[in-house]
């Protein structure tokens, strides 16, 4: 019964230490509208905003307005990691995003069955009340 005891107590301080030495997550991603700066996988610019809406535990919907064009995808966070799968065009594509603390992203983004990658800059901002990208 004691060697029981020994276990238990052996084991929950083990995993305390574990959760003790674990890195703090980077803050997650938020709703709301983004910044936009990213550059074509041809090197050329855009700029634009995005606007980012949880619809699940782990799941958000995304769109991009970029110009004339909107975008529309849906994405998954995993700790300081948030991906979205796209369409642009007839072309589906993905996104890969480092979460910064401060709720800014930094990723990479390619259309499926090309060979160039371009990247993308995101930037939380506080949108005036009842107003979408435009």
């Amino acid at each position: 019964m004691k060697r029981i005891a020994l276990k238990r107590t052996a084991w929950a301080a083990l995993a305390a230490a574990a959760l003790a030495l674990s890195p703090a997550p980077a803050k997650a991603q938020r709703n709301g509208l983004y910044d936009v700066r990213g550059l074509n996988p041809d090197g050329s610019p855009y700029t634009g905003q995005m606007i980012v809406q949880q619809v699940g535990l782990a799941s958000w919907r995304v769109a991009w307005q970029i110009g004339e064009n909107r975008f529309e995808g849906y994405g998954m966070s995993a700790g300081p990691v948030f991906s979205i799968g796209f369409i642009l065009g007839e072309r589906p594509g993905i996104a890969i995003y480092q979460v910064g603390s401060d709720g800014s992203m930094t990723g990479q983004w390619t259309l499926i069955g090309s060979s160039a990658i371009g990247t993308e800059n995101l930037a939380p901002i506080e949108p005036p009340p009842g107003s979408r990208p435009r």
